[in-house]
């Protein structure tokens, strides 16, 4: 499919590298002649096709190491660590030595490289960079920016000796209190899909692989071993299979990581109509699909249905494989299928060819992306009387603990170990501006108080409580009155792995709420001025406290140079172009999914998982009864006022659209849209462009309007204009008829809305489509039966 953002945009594949750092080159000649014959067989040609190598090595193979190489070597649950050549990667596959087949590390992400810094009898520590979280990034609206840091990514797996990066994550933003939301990016698919296609092109130019997960539907932490995610078909494709689809088709990723939950009521892993008819056949995907760790009931139906790898393997997976072929219900054609995809990725990686990797990544210059990353998704969401930026002449009394222990980004395999976070009290001091010192000695002295309090993790993927926060009482807080000149509130919050949030976790706490009361009581009172910093993972509610403060500043989890990152936006070095890709509630109550997140339990009993014996739950169901109307799609649908919309963000400067152009192209369903931006303010600055089409409703319910396009200017001076293009084509026109089992294209009026937000619509244009157009067939029914019963209402 064309990609519907923008004309002129730079491929993703072939962004120039920056400087430090060293791209892959054609496979040099390392490869060994295993036979000693003088003469490279087939198999160990890089000049031969990557088929033909394929099948040259599958001839050699025996059906016992075909077995092996359809499941992992193991995992030590205790050390979060399954490869001996990289400690602290996640798992690694079976190695050949006779053949050279060498065992693929995999190591987690997605904000950067998991690995473990400390070995055994080394001094050396083996950091890796703590990038933005995944939201974060979204917020950029910037896909060139996104594949710079993919790349940045590149080569801290590669220099590592990964082969395998376990990133991204593109799951949609169900429900605000799903505890991995901070590890994908956004509510939406599209804008999903070209975040993700962003870094994985960026990576694997690096001649390393990535992986996208979690395919698909794994919207909740609880249960996730035993939850049943059951929707319409229209809805799974529309909404949470369409971002994967525009990752499969504009970056064709190494591999693909199943979910734990059911889908439909069938496994994911064991679906043939997803992992083989959808995935494969519809979308043309090549790469190999693996399993998450110990997912899945059936070992045969998982390889049979298309699920090649599994993972972190173990010995009953062999049993079950070694059972189903003597029975006849698996054979060894159906395996040859299966060690296809995962050969291929062999043959295309680091390890085969003997890539004499460093341990000596890029980092210094990785964390200079990752501080410009960080600050291009900061998003501006309150700033009265031009409260920023602030003048480095200032001085501020910085309060909130996530001032002093900034948090760089979630909980469990998505942490990354870095060698520091830059605190937003240290990006102060760097940028030059002083803060209340008497203060900050009150914070680290309350900090390591609350910290000798906390219990001890009892496991890795526990998410200790957090601290509470120092309370300064009144007569602290005139002193710090009249000695500062403004006022910074930071609000943390963090999640993870394995636990939803409480619904506690979406509000402030008493204490929170007294700290704004107070610290903008007692400013406000003396003439000076408040901002809130909200440090956090996930949507919170604002609308309780926003009123009471001057600006509000969204910088999410900006990994380790969170700090100097958002000291440059406060201080104006950069203006602030972030935008939301998903919307804040007013309440919790407002979100559709409410009321049934994160599913109900079906059985009273709990159960563990067959594989492992770790995970533990219920077997649970959650319907999708709001079907297509998820974030903006709903409130805009209902008419139900939000905090701040999807796509909503303010700058320090103004820019005005104009000159909207759509013109048809030669074939039908096909259209060309353009505009001019301009800077009309006084400083330069980026804005974000974004395209919404409103779709006729005649067979089909349709939302108001949904993205269909965006793009970041470039930094514009004021009074710069750009020209920014869109390419729009039937297949983005189209919704998804199930009847017609086709995306279609209804005959009626097709409004272009440009805009800077889901709520700003600022140019608009209507076309006519004389007759329907069917985009797209399908082969895979995915409807369940019986099906659920959809409805939306305030």
């Amino acid at each position: 499919m064309p990609n519907p953002l923008r004309i002129g945009l730079t491929s993703l594949a072939t962004i120039v590298l920056f400087a430090c750092s060293t791209p892959p080159s054609e496979p040099t000649a390392s490869f060994r002649d295993l036979n000693n014959n003088g003469q490279l067989d087939i198999y160990e040609n890089p000049n031969e096709t990557l088929d033909a190598r394929v099948d040259d090595i599958r001839a050699r193979l025996s059906l016992e190491q075909k077995i092996n190489l359809v499941i992992g070597v193991g995992f030590n649950m205790e050390a979060v660590s399954g490869s001996d050549k990289v400690p602290g990667a996640a798992g690694s596959t079976y190695a050949i030595p006779e053949l050279g087949i060498p065992s693929l590390v995999l190591a987690d992400g997605p904000a950067g490289l998991r690995i473990q810094p400390e070995r055994k009898g080394e001094s050396k520590t083996y950091y890796a960079t703590a990038f933005p979280i995944a939201t974060l990034l979204a917020s950029s609206w910037d896909t060139k920016l996104v594949g710079e840091v993919g790349k940045a990514m590149g080569n801290e797996i590669k220099e590592y000796g990964v082969d395998l990066f376990l990133a991204p994550g593109m799951n949609i933003h169900y429900n605000p209190l799903a505890g991995r939301n901070y590890e994908y990016y956004s509510e939406d698919p599209l804008l999903s899909g070209y975040m993700a296609s962003a870094i994985v092109n960026g990576v694997e130019s690096y001649g390393v692989g990535t992986t996208i997960k979690h395919f698909v539907a794994n919207n909740a932490e609880t249960n996730r071993m035993f939850l049943n995610s059951r929707m319409s078909e229209r809805a799974a494709r529309e909404i949470y299979l369409r971002g994967f689809e525009i990752a499969v088709r504009e970056a064709q990723p190494w591999a693909i990581m199943t979910s734990y939950n059911k889908f439909n009521d069938e496994h994911i892993s064991q679906s043939k109509a997803v992992l083989t008819t959808v995935l494969r056949d519809e979308w043309g995907y090549e790469g190999l699909v693996m399993t998450d760790w110990f997912a899945g009931y059936d070992t045969a139906k998982q390889l049979l249905a298309g699920n090649d790898l599994m993972m972190p393997g173990v010995p009953k997976r062999r049993e079950e494989i070694q059972a189903a072929l003597a029975e006849g219900t698996l054979t060894e054609a159906d395996l040859d299928k299966n060690i296809t995809p995962i050969l291929k990725t062999v043959l295309l990686s680091p390890g085969f060819s003997e890539y004499p990797y460093s341990d000596a990544p890029a980092l210094q210059a990785n964390a200079a992306i990752a501080r410009r990353a960080a600050s291009e998704g900061v998003v501006l969401l309150k700033n009265e009387t031009q409260t920023l930026p602030l003048a480095n002449t200032q001085k501020l009394a910085v309060f909130g603990n996530t001032s002093y222990e900034l948090i760089s980004g979630g909980t469990g395999s998505g942490d990354v170990n870095e060698a520091y976070t830059v605190s937003l009290v240290e990006g102060l001091k760097n940028n030059q501006f002083a803060f209340d010192q008497q203060l900050q000695d009150h914070y680290l002295t309350h900090i390591k108080s609350e910290r000798a309090k906390q219990p001890k993790k009892k496991f890795f993927f526990d998410a200790l409580p957090p601290l509470t926060e120092f309370l300064p009482d009144a007569k602290l807080l005139a002193k710090l009155v009249a000695a500062n000149d403004t006022a910074l509130i930071t609000i943390g919050r963090n999640s993870g792995e394995f636990n939803d949030r409480p619904l506690s976790d979406f509000t402030l706490t008493a204490e929170e709420q007294k700290l704004i009361d107070s610290v903008s009581q007692a400013f406000h009172k003396n003439g000076k001025k408040v901002v809130v910093i909200l440090n956090i993972g996930n949507v919170i509610e604002t609308v309780s406290w926003r009123d009471k403060v001057d600006a509000i500043l969204l910088p999410w989890q900006g990994g380790q140079e969170a700090g100097n990152a958002l000291a440059d936006v406060l201080s104006g070095q950069v203006n602030p172009s972030g935008r939301l890709p998903t919307t804040f509630p007013m309440q919790y109550t407002d979100v559709p999914s409410s009321k049934r997140f994160p599913g109900h339990a079906t059985s009273e009993k709990p159960v563990t998982d067959i594989y492992s014996g770790f995970f533990k739950g219920h077997w649970s169901e959650l319907n999708y009864e709001e079907g297509i109307y998820v974030g903006y799609r709903y409130y805009d649908k209902v008419r139900l006022p939000t905090a701040y919309e999807f796509g909503f963000g303010l700058s320090y400067t103004n820019f005005e659209f104009s000159d909207l152009s759509v013109k048809k192209g030669k074939s039908k369903g096909y259209f060309t849209v353009s505009l001019k931006v301009t800077n009309t303010g006084k400083l330069a600055g980026k804005d974000v462009v974004q395209l919404y089409i409103s779709a006729p409703e005649v067979a089909l319910d349709k939302p108001d309007k949904e993205l269909k396009g965006f793009a970041k200017t470039m930094l514009l001076q004021p009074g710069q204009s750009e020209t920014i293009t869109f390419n729009v084509t039937p297949k983005i026109l189209a919704s998804f008829d199930t009847n017609k089992r086709a995306w279609v294209a209804e005959a009626g009026n097709y409004t272009f809305n440009i805009g800077n937000s889901s709520q700003q619509m600022l140019l608009t244009k209507s076309v006519r489509l004389p007759n329907e157009l069917v985009a797209e067939h399908v082969k895979a029914i995915l409807e369940p039966s019986p099906p659920v019963r959809e409805r939306i209402s305030k």
